[in-house]
């Protein structure tokens, strides 16, 4: 194979590096210094990350190597990732957004984090997350127009991958911070099924809601870092035994079920929104292999909005009080979400518990034996212009409240050229199933391969 220039790192996938690492036709010092050089050249712009320390990310590189030359690396020896700054770090600061943990160092690694260095991972750096990976936004900019939003929570992992910074990173989701800066930013994300990926050693804001999940450049990516960061073994008998049954991550030789949805929140979408949706229906009913129908959800779903609320923001107002009583370095924004949570009563946060579970249970039997995959929008359109833009409502809560698994594809541009997406979803725990169906849409051309690096437009 010819020899990569830097610029050639920086830009390769995840699946692309690791050969190369592999065979030492490129070195894990050499994949690093590439993307500290993209870095060095964007991050004044993009303002993707909140920590990073070169020479950290050199001494990981250069471990990496001693363990590739000795043979006894592991699947991911090498390979650079970007760490939302929610997940605890043992060399670097978990700041969460916030001022109150400025330069806090905890001392130990997340689960998904511990993972990743088992795999050989190199933690290259913290990216900006919103205060607390709620609402109240941080500095980064959309890698595509840096006047216009890259989403909230998981911005900077989101706008570090589209920006060639970084192949992978870890990100998010309570509401749509994993879909939404996705959507943005024009890469994949992907939320696994809740509960497949450990949350210890990180950020708790709702327990029924928070997933764990990545962001990438093609899906090979994707489903590549859930493997390495999920659950495994008979010690999880829910994950191993529904994650190994063929029958519910295989089709078979059957066709593809697929329903088109316009969803609760479609009248909240742009009409050009709309009708990219729709156009995209009509594209996957060309695509070999699909059956494609246009789906109605019951209308109790109608309702998944005011669920998602009430737990929200009674869970916030419960893992905030101290620094909601404190009332100083919190934005108000936060303030305002406590304040709502604190008049939520205990019976109705459990009455709202009640109802998430009969609606996922719902999902699912609406979902089983009748639709393998449902296609929705991601967002209700492109970015918008200015960092405290307030998004469009849209479905993504529905589907983190259902717990089931969601993937953003980058296959649209809105009116201004900037990317939003289709989000594709299946039942829950058939994660497997969701990532075969989107390779099964890169195999056909509906995605590309390596999403391509942005304009970086004034």
């Amino acid at each position: 194979m010819n020899a990569r220039t830097p610029m050639d790192l920086a830009a390769a996938t995840a699946t692309e590096l690791l050969p190369l690492l592999q065979s030492r036709a490129v070195s894990a010092c050499e994949v690093t210094q590439a993307l500290l050089d993209s870095i060095a050249r964007n991050e004044s712009k993009i303002h993707a990350w909140t920590y990073l320390d070169p020479e950290l990310a050199l001494r990981q590189a250069d471990e990496a190597d001693r363990h590739l030359a000795a043979g006894t690396g592991g699947k991911l020896c090498g390979l650079p990732v970007g760490v939302k700054d929610i997940f605890n770090t043992s060399d670097m600061p978990t700041q969460m957004g916030s001022p109150i943990f400025k330069d806090f160092t905890p001392g130990n690694d997340a689960r998904v984090v511990h993972y990743l260095r088992m795999a050989g991972a190199t933690m290259l750096g913290k990216t900006v997350t919103a205060e607390f990976a709620v609402h109240a936004p941080g500095p980064t900019c959309n890698p595509h127009h840096l006047s216009y939003i890259p989403g909230t929570s998981s911005s900077g992992s989101a706008a570090g991958v589209a920006a060639h910074m970084v192949p992978v990173a870890l990100g998010t989701q309570t509401a749509g911070s994993i879909i939404r800066p996705a959507s943005y930013c024009g890469v994949i994300g992907f939320k696994p099924s809740f509960g497949l990926v450990p949350r210890t050693a990180m950020l708790k804001t709702t327990d029924t809601l928070d997933t764990v999940g990545v962001f990438a450049r093609n899906v090979d990516d994707a489903a590549l870092m859930f493997d390495t960061i999920r659950v495994k073994g008979i010690d999880f008998p829910i994950a191993h035994e529904i994650l190994n049954d063929p029958a519910r991550q295989q089709i078979g030789d059957r066709p593809w079920r697929v329903g088109v949805l316009r969803g609760p929140r479609w009248d909240d979408a742009e009409p050009y929104a709309q009708q990219a949706l729709i156009d995209f229906g009509r594209r996957l009913r060309e695509v070999p292999g699909l059956e494609v129908s246009d789906v109605v959800l019951p209308e109790s779903f109608n309702q998944a909005h005011a669920i998602h609320g009430t737990i929200y923001d009674r869970a916030l107002a419960y893992y905030f009080k101290e620094e909601f009583a404190a009332h100083t370095l919190v934005s108000p924004v936060m303030y305002d979400i406590v304040t709502r949570g604190n008049d939520v009563s205990v019976a109705q946060y459990q009455e709202a518990l009640k109802r998430q579970t009969a609606l996922a249970h719902e999902l699912d039997d609406f979902l089983n034996g009748r639709y393998d995959i449902i296609v929705d929008l991601s967002t209700g359109g492109e970015a918008l212009q200015g960092l405290e833009s307030v998004d469009r409502p849209d479905n993504c809560l529905i589907w983190t409240l259902c717990g089931v698994p969601t993937l953003n594809l980058p296959v649209f541009k809105g009116p201004l050229d900037l990317p939003f997406g289709a989000q594709i979803f299946s039942r829950r725990y058939n994660d497997y199933l969701l990532l075969d169906f989107a390779r099964h849409l890169q195999a056909n051309g509906i995605i590309g391969a390596n999403t391509a690096l942005p304009a970086f437009t004034a």
